[in-house]
């Protein structure tokens, strides 16, 4: 039978959810599963009456005991429709973190939100996450632990970063330029730091949210770090994999993650890491591998990043910690599996 498999908009957008959800439509047609993903149209996870309707038209899809994938940024769309959609096939939600947690929400945004994963969740046949974190956070919408699976992402092996040898420390940062990923407490714990022989290279997409990105370049300026901080865009392939080589230190100050793709990228590319202490990160990032701070925490940011880019022997023992921690992250194909063994329960 068919694997329904829904998400919000193109399949291909470089985030960590999506490249989530393509990587595992493409290890389960591996696996023999027949997928059909549906690209629903519309705006997305506060709904518009496109949204309902591309939902709508994807239900009429689906046959009798089919099963359904709905990854969570989609589900707002099927509120009015779910039940008449769980009545007839076994539909499971992929969440990467509730909707309600995202940074930057209005009140009336994150309660709306908030209201739409409280009425969808509890009624899955079952649910996916990506993280033990997530896992718990769903325990606020009344979600029993044996009806959540915890599928962790795969990581595609990696080679060892190079990094500089001309004593500046190179910094990398990938994410996209949304109030989540916290660039602008980067940027500010950056300013404290300017005796210090740095650079820093922001990789991700600058079209999510044009008003935030233009904000961190004024940041940039007006904190005189622009000749220091470069914004690069998205990259992908050959390009980000030089973007790893060439750095010394992974940066990111999120205020949440689900789990945090990149971090495992990090590690499979043996960086040391600076991040938060918000959501996944503590389980994503191991004792050893990092210095995690509060999230939020400027000053808490400014003084780890201080400990690595002066601490040449630190930064080469947390490396070598992250590198041997990357060689056992599972891989796509295990994480695949997993998912297909999810969906049978």
């Amino acid at each position: 039978m068919t694997l329904h498999f829904v998400v919000s908009g193109a399949l291909d957008q470089i985030t960590g959810g999506y490249l989530y959800d393509s990587r595992i439509v493409e290890g389960l047609r591996s696996r023999g599963r027949s997928v059909r993903v549906h690209e629903l149209d519309g705006r997305f996870p506060d709904v518009d009456a496109t949204a309902h309707a591309s939902a709508a038209v994807m239900a009429g899809t689906v046959q009798e005991g089919e099963t359904v994938v709905i990854d969570g940024l989609a589900l707002p769309a099927f509120r009015e429709i779910l039940p008449a959609l769980v009545g007839k096939a076994v539909v499971v939600a992929l969440v990467h973190h509730p909707l309600a947690d995202e940074t930057g929400l209005s009140a009336e945004e994150r309660s709306r939100l908030e209201a739409s994963d409280e009425a969808c969740l509890p009624q899955m046949r079952h649910i996916i996450v990506t993280s033990p974190a997530t896992a718990k956070e769903l325990a606020r919408y009344g979600i029993s632990p044996e009806r959540i699976s915890i599928v962790i992402p795969g990581t595609d092996p990696a080679h060892r970063a190079l990094g500089s040898h001309d004593g500046k420390v190179r910094l990398l940062s990938v994410g996209s330029l949304i109030p989540r990923k916290g660039h602008d407490v980067l940027i500010r714990a950056m300013a404290e730091l300017p005796e210090l022989s740095w650079s820093l290279k922001c990789i991700g997409s600058e079209s999510r949210d044009p008003a935030t990105a233009a904000r961190l370049r004024a940041l940039c300026r007006d904190t005189g770090l622009a000749g220091r901080i470069g914004f690069s865009g998205e990259l992908v392939g050959a390009e980000l994999e030089a973007a790893y080589a060439a750095a010394d230190v992974f940066v990111l100050a999120s205020h949440h993650e689900g789990y945090g793709m990149v971090f495992a990228e990090a590690l499979a590319h043996g960086l040391p890491i600076v991040a938060t202490e918000a959501g996944a990160i503590p389980s994503t990032v191991p004792t050893g591998c990092g210095i995690l701070v509060p999230p939020g925490d400027h000053a808490a940011l400014a003084q780890a990043l201080r400990r690595l880019i002066s601490d040449a022997p630190l930064r080469r023992e947390i490396a070598q910690n992250a590198y041997r921690a990357g060689k056992a992250l599972p891989t796509w194909s295990e994480a695949a599996a997993a998912f297909d063994a999810a969906l049978a329960l």
